[in-house]
């Protein structure tokens, strides 16, 4: 990690377990509320992702009712 990436989740929540089970948009919502720095990205399980480290960056997993399945975190 570099010193950005290490700045920017130092400053800020870098995971929120607490939203397993929400609904993924209000968790999206609720992740750039605590940390302003991220982009929340609601995404369907399974679907592919890129494998770049993004310090800026949250997926928000969710399944096909749209509740969160996994701890989002900054990735």
């Amino acid at each position: 990690m570099n010193k950005v990436c290490a700045w920017m989740i130092n400053t800020g929540k870098d995971s929120w377990p607490e939203l397993v089970g929400a609904k993924g948009e209000a968790a999206a919502a609720t992740i750039e509320k605590e940390n302003p720095l991220v982009n929340a990205i609601v995404i369907l399980e399974g679907t592919p992702t890129p494998r770049d480290f993004r310090c800026d960056r949250v997926w928000v997993w969710v399944n096909d009712k749209g509740v969160v399945t996994r701890t989002p975190i900054i990735t």
